[in-house]
């Protein structure tokens, strides 16, 4: 076990509660945190507080208390719930990492990881293979308070010589927690949906192309980047890294090949307009040069592993 001492912060979302499980096989001390109580499986593995991200006091005392060395700062508002509620998305996801970063400083944390996403992207921005570097003009409050924290913690490493890292998640899938509110939530429901009851209703059009990711993906390459050495991680703002994509029609006959009579239909909502400004694949060139970023699971195998695994955990809600 190594001797870092690993503070989550977030640590009850979808990301997080993996995370922290699997973090929690390499390091003897993984702190995670939340405002709210985390599953089952989280609580009884090791150390849970309560955290503001927001209270600076608290922040910096669990920091000092806990002889932190590391930081993952995970605690967002993501893109459907930001747009019904912009001002609390902008001060939990803005506020929130200008308070993680410069507790980072002032307090001597050797590394950060902080969450970007594919929403910093916007609809002048090229949809096929996007670029690492492209014209970047959001238009959902959670793609600009993303785009933000990029240039914050490029500065940050630039101006005061923090080891922030981060990747720019696509849509992300998983059986064990759900969606906390993204405009990708609809490849986790369907999962759920076709084994309950062979039928779901989606929010996006048929041939609506995203970038997605399976999950066990997402934690394995976010902790390949935090271990790998400073010298490779050449991007500090965000990092473009991509698994598969495909339409809600292209995931549902992936679905059929296990359920052949699961039926799917169609009722776009104020969804869909965010899910047209998103690229429809990612170019991940340089993740996969600079520290060696190369996914494993395509959309067969991971609808397989969902559908064998719905069900067999008491962290699903």
């Amino acid at each position: 076990m190594k001797n870092d001492n690993i503070l989550i912060i977030g640590a009850s979302g979808q990301i997080g509660s993996e995370l922290t499980m699997a973090l929690r096989k390499m390091y003897s001390q993984v702190i995670a945190t939340d405002l709210r109580e985390p599953n089952q499986e989280v609580m009884e593995s090791g150390p849970f507080e309560r955290l503001d991200v927001l209270n600076k006091t608290s922040l910096h005392y669990c920091i000092k208390r806990n002889n932190i060395t590391q930081v993952y700062h995970l605690a967002a508002i993501l893109s459907a719930t930001g747009e019904k509620n912009p001002e609390l998305a902008w001060r939990v996801n803005m506020k929130g990492l200008r308070q993680v970063l410069d507790a980072c400083v002032e307090l001597d944390v050797k590394k950060l990881f902080w969450p970007s996403t594919i929403a910093v992207f916007g609809p002048t921005t090229p949809r096929q293979n996007t670029p690492q570097w492209t014209v970047m003009e959001p238009n959902t409050i959670y793609g600009i308070s993303k785009q933000a924290g990029e240039r914050w913690c490029d500065y940050y490493f630039q101006k005061k010589n923090l080891d922030v890292r981060s990747v720019r998640y696509p849509g992300l899938i998983s059986y064990k927690t759900p969606g906390g509110g993204g405009t990708t939530d609809y490849a986790i429901d369907i999962y759920f949906e076709a084994k309950k009851n062979k039928h779901f209703t989606c929010f996006l059009s048929k041939n609506t192309r995203l970038p997605m990711m399976y999950m066990p993906d997402a934690i394995r390459g976010t902790i390949e980047l935090m271990e790998a050495p400073a010298e490779k991680i050449k991007v500090r703002s965000s990092y473009n890294i991509s698994a598969i994509d495909f339409t809600p029609k292209e995931q549902a006959a992936s679905i059929q090949k296990y359920i052949p009579d699961f039926k799917i239909d169609y009722a776009p909502d104020f969804r869909q307009k965010i899910a047209e400004s998103w690229p429809e694949s990612i170019d991940d060139a340089v993740a996969k040069n600079d520290w060696g970023w190369k996914p494993e699971f395509d959309l067969d195998g991971m609808t397989k592993d969902m559908l064998d695994n719905i069900g067999t955990t008491a962290a699903i809600v």
